[in-house]
């Protein structure tokens, strides 16, 4: 435009003019020229994002590409059940997808326990049979048992006869009467009728005595009594235990005869329950253990909510990113693929305006 000029006549058009109808020829011849480069460009770019996009990203948002892959016979010679191992198994991409999308166990996902048995692989009940016949057959000897040998035995029972305490008789006959070998009592009963006969200048010292003597005796009654008593009651009670000691040593030893013969015809049968009793219980550990794992790696190992995730991000990355970025690419050169049809028109009406002409087109 900064070279137009509308009164000046087309053969003397300026350098400037002619130098711009020249660019429009020249964009023109490029364009008939590199168009079809471009075309191609555009075609090839909207055959591969478009169908790219249609057939994976909507489809895979819709669910309809594993429905496609769980289509029987899609490949030959391919299907996922014997794959697995599972004859007639229904199992499907969708399903190991949707399975995965709620964080299950590839063990339930990809249905292992119809290809693997863990009850019959973990089964200790078969190992148990083995273990029973096994204890069974085992032969428990033990040594002779002996509590008591004869020489002990004859001790005990000479020391049972020996420990016969004396008779006591006399000393409780003597422990009856009074302490003393006379009464005091009487003693001063005669001392006091002594008194009475005597001269005055010793009266008073025998009334004296006697009083001292009746003094001492209830001193003695009042001291001695209860400890008199207690060792009446101690002697009785060392001729009845004396009596029993040879009987009940008797008894100990008959006690300890049963005892010993208990020992030798059950102490095997008694060892041999209890340890049977130890190893039930080492079975049942094994047992729980075995439903721990059982458990554990059915319902929490490899669970596949990683891979699901992975994919996602896979499909946000190539649908999202990449196919979106190619679109937007193919879609702007279509447009301008399809603008550049009027451009070459307009640039070749307009380059006459602006070329200095040979001849001047006048009427």
């Amino acid at each position: 435009p900064l070279g137009l000029n509308e009164s000046v006549l087309p053969t003397q058009r300026s350098s400037l003019s002619n130098a711009g109808g020249n660019f429009f020829m020249a964009g023109a011849g490029f364009s008939f020229i590199f168009s079809w480069l471009l075309m191609l460009l555009v075609l090839i770019t909207f055959v591969l994002g478009g169908n790219i996009y249609m057939l994976v990203c909507e489809s895979w948002r819709s669910q309809q590409l594993f429905q496609l892959l769980d289509t029987p016979g899609l490949i030959p010679g391919f299907n996922l059940s014997e794959l697995l191992g599972q004859e007639g198994g229904t199992v499907n991409f969708s399903e190991i997808y949707r399975q995965c999308q709620r964080n299950a166990a590839l063990w339930q996902t990809l249905h292992l326990d119809q290809r693997v048995s863990l009850d019959e692989l973990l089964n200790i009940s078969q190992y148990t049979g083995e273990i029973s016949t096994a204890f069974e057959k085992m032969d428990i000897t033990l040594s002779p048992i002996s509590l008591l040998n004869q020489s002990q035995r004859d001790l005990l029972l000479n020391a049972s006869r020996a420990g016969q305490p004396p008779d006591f008789t006399p000393t409780l006959e003597q422990l009856d009467q009074n302490v003393t070998q006379g009464s005091l009592l009487d003693l001063a009963a005669e001392l006091e009728q002594l008194a009475d006969k005597a001269g005055t200048d010793v009266k008073e010292d025998l009334k004296a005595d006697a009083r001292k003597l009746r003094e001492l005796d209830k001193e003695m009654q009042t001291s001695f009594s209860g400890l008199l008593q207690s060792l009446k009651e101690n002697i009785h009670l060392v001729q009845s235990g004396a009596a029993q000691l040879e009987a009940q040593t008797k008894a100990a030893l008959d006690k300890a005869n049963e005892t010993q013969e208990f020992l030798e015809r059950e102490m095997a049968n008694i060892i041999k329950n209890e340890t049977w009793a130890f190893l039930e219980e080492l079975l049942d550990f094994f047992e729980t253990y075995i439903s721990w794992a059982k458990s554990r790696l059915t319902g929490d190992v490899a669970r596949c909510k990683p891979l699901a995730q992975t994919l996602d991000n896979v499909e946000a990355i190539t649908c999202d990113y990449i196919l979106d970025s190619l679109n937007a690419f193919w879609f702007s050169l279509g447009w301008c693929t399809f603008f550049l049809l009027p451009s070459i028109i307009l640039a070749v009406k307009l380059a006459k305006f602006y070329r200095r002409m040979d001849i001047a087109d006048v009427y």
